[in-house]
């Protein structure tokens, strides 16, 4: 594996909470490959899921309350469990997204004065 997917993987594991949780509350109900297709389309290619990476993080988030899941239909008619953010976990976007920006604001910051 190259390095640079490494990066990406290890990047990935601290915030795929957040960007699961952002597809969610952004898109609405949707199942893990829904998820998964979103992620990659966003990302212009450069985030790739498998379902071995999404389906635990999903069982995660609903076993902390962040999202609900329930059974429906796929668009091709299929049984699939669609997961939806729940107000606990517009709660934990929210405090995950400022979060997110202050510790990518101060590594941004430390890289500047490097320079």
């Amino acid at each position: 594996m190259s390095s640079e997917k490494k990066s990406r993987g290890q990047v990935l594991q601290g915030t795929l909470d957040l960007i699961i949780l952002r597809t969610l509350a952004t898109m609405g109900a949707q199942h893990a490959y829904g998820i998964g297709t979103r992620l990659q389309q966003v990302s212009d290619d450069a985030v790739q899921l498998n379902q071995g990476t999404i389906y635990p993080a999903l069982v995660r988030l609903e076993q902390e309350g962040w999202i609900k899941g329930s059974w429906g239909k796929t668009e091709n008619n299929r049984e699939a469990k669609f997961y939806a953010i729940t107000t606990s976990g517009g709660k934990k976007l929210e405090a995950e997204t400022a979060r997110w920006r202050e510790i990518s604001g101060l590594i941004d910051k430390l890289l500047m004065e490097e320079q």
